[in-house]
Order: structure tokens, then sequence, then C-alpha cells
């Protein structure tokens, strides 16, 4: 019998076998090949440290709990190790025995240290001496206390063995048959990784830090000789939640979890195949399975060589893609008189993330201005929207930012935000006890004659102006006015104490939002038939909820075509005859990152289109503050549904999922075109973008949809 239900971390492994199956594409520029299988490495890292974690301690607490599809923890584990050392091998033979042989035809060498010529070991000892061994601390392993390995560091490891004749050897390291005479430094992360060598022949050659440290680390040892070396790097527990009833000392509580999670328990090691001794040994002290380590060859972590892109000549990543100012929008201008109008609509990285920064900006120098409202989950360093906000509060505006502490990965950034906004008089809000606030929305709040004005900006994707350069989301700056009325009651509830009050355009998780999906489902069932049937087209990063799988079972059953469009985890099984035969899964990987959300209801001939913050997993719907909007204005609907139906026609990136749990190509017949849905929506943005500049003029007029 098939599961009805993929397993949700294997699901998510196959996601990145898609990312990798980017980097073995021969027709990819070679840069971004590498790119990929960094990618790879970091996905992992985050997997290991979240997901795998999460399971090993289910593992200890309930062993015999089956989750949705079937397995027990164990099960899952053994299963996710089998995966992801295949995936793993692949990556590495790609990278040894394809990626780097490349580089070398266009000279550009990796060169290991035993094949270093006079020159280079000269120039690589003088370097080491003068640059790198300063920064070593070299850590014994024979104390009371094991050292402690930072998360995600690379260390060098090396077994030691006294020369003989030297006395006192033995009292400078102590060491025994049961307990090997074993140090470790940790690679410093304020040097350059990538080490340019004296090149021969006009090539360009280089080594790795690590390596050159692993070759002369033998300095740091006097009076010992170095047996063996090995190169490591732990992953540990990062699955923490902060106490919530901390009250005062939240902010206190989440610094001690960032504390925690650099010697939380280990969860997995990768390392290089040189040493089984101490290999060994750390597997012993850490407590790890051979199920948790993961050889390679040579190089831990192919993300260091991206700083190859320094010497890029353009011949070995993408082209290079503008993102282009929206027509629809003035440069100079603000935006007020427009989107009392009608509504816009951006679609980054195409269109570039400059209105959003304009928007605030405008509203912070303004000084018909009152207020400024907005949620902060993900800001990035150095942001021009916390400068803008910081800004406003000291032109006098009542200026209110909800800071999420909670953005895992980002809470010691979020923290420093929230501090520096505090400084400058923003009333900083940090969360809601129990919930996450991942809802993306900025509110305006400003006078005009004699009466106050709202606007709003609303988004699928995090206020982050460095990411926006590399996710697809899409947004909505808007002054329609039951969608601003609704953002107020959205700022009264989670800033203060407020009655939930029904809302007209916008639904919150974890209040409306499920519910509504549901309903919205269950329309289109009730207005399928054989003739007409119903059509639901989705675009997210994750499927996981129980409830909203089976109901879209219970639609493809009725008759309701669905397609879904998923990047990520996808937990509904399609293509199983009289449960799923009428959905269809396709999931893109591209050079941008997909990220928006994207839900159509064809609903009898009366279709809505909604966007989100909000994946259709649980953490979104049933313990998040997300918000869902609807699409009301007649030309940003038009636009956002052509965007999604692009989607669906891409036969190059897109794979589709099958009912096995594999992903395979579209099909396609000989004589069908190459169709790649980002590279359509450029090439449409940059059409507009030049017809604008042709000077054609643009009529702004008021149009709703029915």
């Amino acid at each position: 019998m098939e599961p009805r239900f993929f397993n949700r971390e294997l699901s998510w492994i196959e996601f990145n076998g898609r990312v990798l199956h980017q980097a073995l594409r021969r027709d990819q520029p070679l840069l971004e090949r590498l790119q990929f299988l960094s990618i790879v490495t970091s996905n992992y890292d985050e997997f290991f440290q979240v997901r795998v974690a999460s399971v090993k301690r289910m593992h200890m607490a309930n062993p015999h709990t089956l989750d949705i599809s079937g397995l027990t923890p164990e099960m899952v584990l053994k299963q996710i190790s089998a995966r992801s050392h295949q995936i793993m091998r692949i990556q590495h033979d790609c990278l040894n025995n394809d990626l780097l042989p490349e580089f070398a035809k266009r000279d550009i060498c990796y060169v290991k240290p035993a094949d270093f010529n006079a020159a280079q070991s000269d120039y690589a000892l003088n370097f080491f001496m003068n640059d790198v061994y300063p920064l070593l601390t070299p850590l014994r392993t024979d104390t009371e206390v094991f050292p402690n390995i930072t998360n995600l560091a690379t260390y060098a490891a090396f077994l030691l063995k006294p020369i003989a004749g030297i006395r006192n050897a033995n009292e400078i390291l102590k060491g025994s048959e049961d307990s090997p005479r074993i140090s470790f430094v940790q690679i410093p992360n304020g040097l350059s990784q990538v080490i340019w060598l004296p090149g021969e022949n006009g090539k360009k050659q280089f080594a790795l830090l690590e390596e050159i440290i692993v070759r002369y680390g033998t300095q740091l040892f006097a009076g010992f000789e170095v047996e063996e070396t090995l190169l490591f790097k732990i992953a540990r527990d990062a699955d923490f939640a902060v106490d919530e009833d901390s009250g005062s000392n939240f902010v206190d509580a989440m610094e001690q979890v960032l504390v925690q999670r650099q010697s939380s328990f280990p969860v997995q090691m990768t390392c290089n195949q040189t040493s089984e001794k101490i290999l060994e040994f750390l597997k012993e002290k850490l407590e790890l399975t051979e199920d948790d380590v993961y050889r390679v060859d040579d190089i831990i972590n192919p993300g260091v060589l991206m700083e190859l892109r320094e010497i890029d000549d353009g011949k070995m990543s993408f082209p290079e893609w503008e993102h282009f100012y929206p027509a629809s929008l003035p440069q100079e201008e603000p935006y007020w008189d427009i989107l009392k109008q009608r509504d816009i609509v951006l679609h980054v990285p195409y269109e570039s993330y400059d209105p959003v920064i304009k928007f605030i900006s405008d509203a912070a120098d303004d000084p018909s201005v009152l207020a400024i409202k907005m949620t902060l989950y993900r800001t990035g360093k150095d942001s021009p929207i916390v400068a803008a906000l910081e800004r406003a509060a000291r032109n006098g505006k009542q200026v209110v930012v909800l800071v999420e502490l909670k953005a895992r990965f980002d809470e010691e950034r979020n923290i420093a935000w929230a501090n520096q906004l505090e400084n400058a008089g923003v009333t900083v809000i940090y969360g809601l006890k129990n919930l996450k606030v991942h809802a993306k929305i900025i509110m305006v709040m400003r006078r005009e004659n004699d009466t106050v004005r709202r606007y709003a900006h609303l988004a699928t994707g995090n206020y982050n102006p460095k990411t926006a350069k590399l996710y697809s989301d899409l947004s909505i700056f808007t002054g329609n006015s039951e969608i601003v009325n609704d953002a107020t009651l959205f700022f009264n509830l989670v800033t203060g104490y407020s009655t939930l009050q029904s809302m007209k355009q916008l639904d919150m998780a974890p209040v409306t939002l499920k519910s509504k999906l549901l309903s919205m489902i269950q329309r289109e069932i009730d207005r399928s038939d054989p003739e007409h049937p119903g059509l639901i087209m989705a675009k997210m990063n994750a499927l996981t909820h129980e409830e909203v799988i089976e109901a879209l079972y219970k639609a493809s059953q009725a008759g309701v075509k669905v397609l879904l469009n998923v990047r990520g985890v996808c937990m509904l099984v399609p293509g199983v005859p009289g449960l799923s035969e009428n959905i269809k899964v396709i999931s893109i990987v591209d050079r941008y990152l997909e990220h928006s959300r994207i839900f159509y209801f064809q609903n009898g001939g009366s279709d809505e289109i909604y966007l989100a913050s909000a994946d259709w997993m649980p953490r979104n719907l049933d313990r998040r503050i997300e918000l869902m909007f609807p699409i009301i204005d007649e030309q940003a609907f038009d636009e956002v549904k052509e965007v999604l139906e692009v989607y669906f026609k891409d036969n190059v990136n897109a794979l589709e999922l099958k009912e096995h749990g594999g992903w395979c190509g579209i099909p396609r017949n000989k004589d069908d075109e190459d169709f790649r849905a980002q590279e359509t929506l450029y090439k449409k943005y940059k059409h507009l973008n030049d017809t604008a500049s042709k000077g054609t003029k643009i009529e702004f007029e008021v149009r709703r949809k029915d």
C-alpha cells in the first residue's frame, strides 16, 4: 500500500538533491555549478543542526513513535544517513573529478601541499609563520574536560609522537596508549581560505588555508612528530526554544540560547579520510556513530572555493540580470498619489527592491507622515530600512517596529537591530509569546486634507534588500481602504491588547488563515463538475500540513485539477489512483531562490488570487503570526496570475514529483522549445523597462476586480 504522506526529512533531502542536480549540469556556468555545490553543504549544515537534531531527540524520548509517514525515528535516521551519504559522495565526486579539472583547463589550478614546488613551499611556510601561526591555539585533549569544539568551525587535528631523545616531552603533552596524544586547532575565520601561490607557466595556482595549517602545523608542537592529521567539522544541535516566560529578561534568554548553540550535543561530523585513529577518538569523545560521520575527499566545505569569484572574467557565471525599476512607479516622486488610484505589484529580484526602501524613506522624511508601523523578521546587515526607521523616529514620527528575535540563525543580528532602533527612539516590540511573527507588512499613516490616510506594503518575503537580489518574492503597495483598515486591526492585535476583530480582506494565522484555505479548497470542490472541473494553482516553499494535504486529496477525488509548485519539502503524494491522480507537483531550482507564495482558486469563474507570508506547514498555519492578502486590483491580478502560470510552463529547470518520491524531468516532445520560467520573467520585465524607457506614457486609472 502506497503511503499517503512522504516523510518530511526525507523529502527535504530530495530537495537538496535537486540543488545538487544543478551543480551536475554541464550546461551551467562553472562558478554557478560551484555555487550550487556550496549551497548543498550550507543546506545540510542547517538540516543537521535543526531537523536531524530534532529527530535524534525524538528517538531518545519516544523511540517507537510512528510519524505520519509510518516511520520510527530510528528508521528516519537510518534513511537520512544512507541518502545523505550518497548525495555527499556525488557532490564531492563532482567537485574533485569535474569542477576542479574544469578550473584547471582555465589555468586556475588547485595545488595540494604535497605538490608544492620549491617556490610555493617557501611562500606557504613564510605565510604560515608570519600570518597564521600567531592566530592558532592548539588544544590538548587529555584534560579533565574535553575541549569545546565550536559549532560548524573547521579544525585541524594532529596525532603526536614524542621525538626520541628530547627530554621532558611527555611533561609538555601527556598521553598513553589509552589516551592518544591528540591536539587540534581551529582554522581562523578572519583570513582568506583560498591562498594564492606563486604561479608557474602563466597559471593561477592556489591552496587552501586549512591544508597549509595541516602541512606546517608541526611548528606548533616542539618536541613532537606529527604521525597523522585530520580535518573535521562538527554540526551541533541548534533546535533550541527560548524560555517564553522570561518576561523582561526575554532578550537575555535569547542570548543564552545563542551561547548554548555553540556547545550543544554533536549531531554530525564531516571529515577528510586521512586518519582513522583520530576519527575513532573523536567519535568516542563526541558520542557519534558511524552513520553520523561523513567522510569526504580533501575539501570539507566546497563553499570556501567561492572566493574564486574574485578572478571571474565574466565567463564562469550567469550573464548579469539587471534589477529593473518598476515602470509603474516614479523614481523621484512619492507614491501616495498613485496608490490612491490603484495597487502596485513589485516582483523582486526582476524588479528592483528600491521602491520598498523609497516607500519607507519617503515616509521618514515626509512632514505629513505621522506614524510608521512594520514587522521585521530578517533584514540583513547595514540595512537602509533600519536607517530610515531611525531617521523617522528622530524626525518626531511615531515608529513602531515588531522585531522577531526568534528568527533562527538571525537572532543575534535582530537583537542588535532592536537595540539600535530603541536608541533612536523607536518603539520596539519583541514578538509575541509562543508565536513567531513571520508576517511582512508596513503601514504608513499620513495627514491629508484634514484627515489621516493610510498606506500599506505587504510581502511574501523579508524586508532584506540583500536577499531581495537573490530571492524571488512578490509584494503589493496599496491604499485600499479595507486592506489598510485590516492592517490597523493587525497591528493593534500584535502590539497591544485587542479582542480579535473580523478582518474583511486579510487573513491571519493562527486564527483564520488555515480555515480560509480549507474553505476555499472545499468551495472549489463544491463548484466543480465533470464539464467544468475546478482548478487550484499554488506556489510555495513547503507543503507539510496534514489537514491541507487531506483537503487537496479530497479535491482531487472530486475532479478538481490541482497544480502545485513546491520548492522544497512536499509530503503530499501525487498521482495515486483514487487519491491524488489530479494533483501535479513540480519544483524549480534556478539562479534565484523561489520564495514567493501565490494561491489561485478558480472559484467557478470568479477567480481569486492571494499572496502570503506563509507556507502550508503546521508551523506557519498553527504556530506563527502570518498574513495572507488578496490581489484585488484588476491589473495587479492579471500580472500575478501571469507570473503563477509561467512557473507551470517551465520544461528546463522544473522537475516533477512522482508517486514513488522521485523527481523526474518534465516530459517533452521533440519539437518543444525550451521554456525556462525565470528567464521568461526576466525578459518580460526587461521588455517593460525598455518600453518605458522609450517614453511610453503610463496612464493610471482606478480599476478594481468585481
